[in-house]
């Protein structure tokens, strides 16, 4: 006799169909795990085994063989109990074997039979709905799964509970789906005291989703202005809102089934791995450059990442996707992310002009700054110099504006962007930042003399072919900014100003000086 259950196999965010085979054969009384499981998936045997003692069931004194179909396809983790223990109790006949027939499983066995949490409910659910089927999983994950839309879910606390409701006797409510939760407060921009040039940054970034690093001393408010970002973006789009959730349901982060509109702000310390950016280790889970999907992953103390770590994020940045690659797969995950990052100007934090007290300078900063590589740094936009905080700067009263007024100018030039965006066809994007080729040129309509300042500019400071992109781009959130058709001279030149390719090298300050002759 044999009976069939489908699931699912995670391979990043993406959830692939995989059937349950369960066959009795006559022979010795033995239970066979085939398919390519990892070590949770062969475990799953006694779990099943004393789930079934459980509910005051025996296994067959016959040979099982319980195939995860496709064979050449890995599988792992816990969420295969369940499938197999109904595959088992359909050959079994405790429950009908056709009512299986409509739906997939996922689920980890407690040994007295209560069916716990796993990650992925949501994708699982997704990938449920699209194969046309339902899907049975933990009670816990219920309100997660029902996320899904129309797919219909079962949510059961226990294999008693499951058995009751296809046989009829205990019917099983569907699940209700988890709550939308407020985000966080973000703090406010009023209670940063001067600045104001980092803060104009900070809303030029926030606008146009560009990449932006503070550089200056400790203590003069990087990493505070760093934090008030969030409250600059607007909430995640329903699109969006499914895509990141996709993402945390697989790295097991949804917790009730609760998601929430604000955008992911991730923010690793600088002993993080490359495996733990970019994703990766024993399961090929997602980093934190997947985890801030459509959100913020900023890095504090940049230069104290290892250099391998840091440049592991090129590709991401660029392309907006992470592959960590297997010798039997290759794990895609989304990485679509606005990098914020921070930095002293020296390991001793007292480097740079004017400061006078570090002994080594200015062979301490040049070294400190190298070890961030080049074309990393040719992928941030923004890189502002952020000078210490005086006394006369802290005793000034709270400014004007804060986050709201800024939040608002930010919103209303990307509505600019995704309006223009519309009806743009080939390689429209909706945000400047993601804007590249022909539609970019279309979109910036220079005219002749800011042209022709970015072409001096970029003879005189070096701009690659990816920082004339870049600033092109830059020139026209500034431009949105201020609700102007064109990108003309001026928003050039300021786009320019944050060019620098290090703070205080020939070549930012080729640039710089190149900017300032126009503003």
């Amino acid at each position: 006799m044999a009976a069939r259950v489908v699931t699912v196999a995670f391979q990043g965010v993406e959830a692939r169909r995989v059937d349950v085979q369960v066959q009795f054969t006559g022979g010795e009384s033995k239970f066979f795990l085939v398919g390519m499981g990892d070590k949770a998936i062969s475990e799953s045997r006694e779990r099943v085994r004393a789930a079934f003692s459980g509910l005051g069931l025996a296994l067959p004194s016959r040979r099982i063989i319980a195939n995860l179909a496709p064979a050449d396809l890995p599988k792992e983790g816990s969420h295969y109990d369940l499938p197999i223990a109904l595959a088992i109790m359909a050959g079994m006949n405790v429950i009908p074997p056709d009512v299986l027939d409509d739906w997939a499983a996922i689920g980890e066995l407690s040994l007295d039979g209560r069916i716990t949490a796993v990650a992925g409910a949501l994708p699982a659910a997704v990938a449920a709905g699209a194969m046309g089927l339902g899907l049975i999983c933990p009670e816990a994950c219920g309100p997660e799964a029902a996320w899904a839309g129309d797919t219909r879910i079962l949510a059961a606390p226990s294999l008693i509970a499951l058995v009751n409701h296809f046989r009829g006797t205990q019917i099983l409510s569907p699940p209700t789906v988890g709550a939308l939760r407020d985000p966080e407060r973000a703090p406010d921009l009023r209670e940063v005291k001067g600045q104001e040039n980092a803060k104009r940054s900070l809303e030029i970034a926030a606008a146009g989703g560009h990449n932006l690093a503070f550089v200056g001393p400790p203590g003069s408010g990087k990493s505070m202005m760093a934090a008030r970002l969030p409250g600059l973006l607007p909430p995640l789009t329903p699109e969006e809102l499914l895509e990141t959730s996709m993402i945390h349901s697989v790295a097991g982060l949804i917790a009730k089934g609760q998601l929430t509109r604000a955008r992911p702000f991730r923010n690793p310390h600088h002993s993080a791995s490359m495996a733990a950016l970019t994703g990766g280790g024993l399961k090929a889970k997602p980093g934190e450059v997947s985890l801030a999907h459509n959100g913020v992953l900023f890095l504090d103390e940049l230069p104290e990442f290892s250099a391998q770590a840091l440049d592991s994020l090129r590709g991401p940045l660029e392309t907006g996707e992470v592959v960590v690659a297997r010798a039997n797969a290759h794990v895609r995950y989304p990485a679509r992310v606005q990098l914020v990052a921070a930095m002293n100007l020296c390991r001793c934090g007292l480097g740079g002009p004017g400061r006078g007290a570090c002994g080594r300078a200015p062979r301490c900063q040049t070294d400190y700054l190298g070890r961030i590589s080049g074309p990393l740094m040719d992928r941030i936009d923004l890189q502002v110099e952020v000078p210490a905080v005086t006394a006369a700067d802290l005793a000034l009263p709270a400014p004007a504006e804060g986050t709201a007024e800024a939040a608002a100018r930010v919103a209303e030039a990307r509505g600019t962007q995704a309006e223009r965006a519309v009806g743009g066809g080939e390689g429209a994007a909706a945000l400047n930042a993601r804007a590249d080729g022909d539609w970019l040129e279309t979109i910036a309509g220079l005219d002749a003399p800011a042209r022709a300042l970015l072409t001096r500019a970029a003879e005189a400071g070096g701009l690659t072919a990816r920082g004339w992109t870049r600033t092109l781009r830059l020139a026209r959130t500034i431009a949105d900014l201020e609700g102007s058709d064109a990108v003309r001279r001026v928003h050039v030149a300021e786009a320019l100003i944050y060019r620098r390719v290090a703070p205080g090298s020939v070549a930012g300050t080729a640039l710089a000086l190149s900017a300032r002759q126009v503003l």
